[in-house]
């Protein structure tokens, strides 16, 4: 008998006719003869929601109490989707993360999980029951509860199904898929019908919302594999795995573009060794993620440096890095929050030379300038102003995905 995680996003439940509906994709799963687990998000825009709450009581909230507040959003949706499925005449019991045996660091707000004990999944599940669990949440060593961030339902399904050596993790969400621009902004975007995992992470991470880069990692350290659907539809969606020879693939599998980007720049910092460790381990220190890295060329003993955070967090970025200017005895910084990061992906670009040199073209001629560029075996990714970012999209798609 196959063991399935299907995971159901919070537009997938936003109200009791959709969570009757993920009820009836759940039975019919389970009537394939199958045993079943069930992740789910928050109902909707709950989560926003509770934000708003929690501004409109203070502008500094503790991050312990944020997750105590949000986690409850998963609380409601895993207790009626299992009453909609007892309903239907089968047997279903919800569960939290801390029942679910998952355990978390704890970093409120963008917690990691440390590990899952699913003994008790697995005696529900050997009882024949489907077993609901809510997604986004864990508990600590300590026992406290933390939330593992946006999309953090994803990295809960699939860190599951590897706990559980499922057959298969199953993402139900908006869309039918993994497709090669965002179609929102890029109308000639087609589904893909599979994708590595390497191609999958690269996108995920490079600003992709169709699943969370964490879940991804799961899935290939675990050899997880993964089914991108719809919950409004039942076409066949994306399977990402494996990829067999990186020689068969495209050059370009994909492009993303990202937003939630701001640059900063710190100026003449003294060339010696240990340096760039003093930046970048003070600012982890803070949980503040850096992403792409620029050291300029030396001059007078001095360089420049330059870096990428997410916008959310340059709030907390900035008096870290005045800090650190001062510290190091730099000259001083700036920063830029009206930037975005366009990228093209595809596993393919390991053997076929000169991919990122058509990227620079095509912005060339669009007339877009480059600010920052970093690269990977599978990607490549400039910084640019975010005012030209759909045009970039557009037109690396139009050059890359024929």
């Amino acid at each position: 008998m196959r063991t399935i995680v299907q995971k159901f996003g919070g537009s997938s439940v936003a109200d009791p006719s959709l969570i009757k509906n993920v009820a009836q994709r759940v039975v019919h799963t389970k009537d394939e003869g199958n045993r079943v687990v069930v992740v789910v998000s928050a109902l909707g825009d709950t989560t926003d929601e509770l934000l708003d709450l929690v501004h409109k009581i203070t502008d500094h909230p503790g991050e312990r109490e944020i997750d105590m507040l949000l986690s409850t959003g998963e609380q409601v949706s895993i207790a009626l989707l299992a009453m909609a499925i007892n309903k239907l005449g089968y047997s279903a019991i919800s569960f939290t993360g801390f029942q679910a045996g998952i355990y978390t660091d704890d970093a409120h707000s963008k917690a990691r999980i440390l590990k899952i004990d699913p003994q008790r999944v697995r005696q529900e599940l050997d009882q024949d029951k489907i077993v609901v669990v809510a997604g986004f949440q864990g508990i600590t060593e300590s026992g406290e509860i933390a939330t593992l961030g946006r999309g953090g339902s994803d990295t809960t399904a699939v860190a599951l199904a590897a706990a559980l050596k499922a057959d298969l993790c199953e993402i139900y969400t908006d869309v039918d898929g993994v497709y090669t621009a965002d179609p929102r902004v890029v109308p000639s975007a087609v589904k893909l019908d599979s994708i590595s995992y390497d191609e999958m992470l690269e996108l995920a991470s490079l600003g992709a919302l169709v699943l969370q880069p964490r879940a991804v990692e799961f899935a290939k350290n675990y050899a997880v594999p993964l089914s991108i659907r719809s919950s409004f539809n039942d076409y066949e969606g994306t399977l990402v795995g494996e990829v067999e020879s990186v020689e068969n693939c495209r050059p370009v599998s994909g492009i993303a573009h990202d937003l939630n980007v701001a640059k900063i720049g710190i100026f003449d910092v003294p060339d010696c060794p240990g340096m760039a460790r003093k930046i970048f381990l003070t600012l982890a220190n803070e949980k503040i993620n850096v992403d792409m890295i620029i050291q300029g060329w030396v001059r007078d003993d001095r360089n420049d440096i330059v870096f990428t955070v997410t916008r959310g967090d340059l709030e907390r970025a900035l008096p870290v890095v005045e800090a650190i200017v001062k510290e190091i005895g730099a000259s001083g910084f700036v920063y830029n929050d009206q930037v975005a990061k366009v990228s093209i992906v595809g596993a393919g670009m390991v053997t076929n030379p000169g991919v990122a040199a058509d990227m620079f073209k095509v912005l060339a001629r669009e007339g877009i300038n480059i600010e920052m560029i970093s690269t990977s075996e599978i990607k490549v990714s400039c910084i640019i102003q975010e005012d030209q970012s759909i045009k970039a999209v557009n037109a690396l798609h139009a050059e890359f995905i024929k």
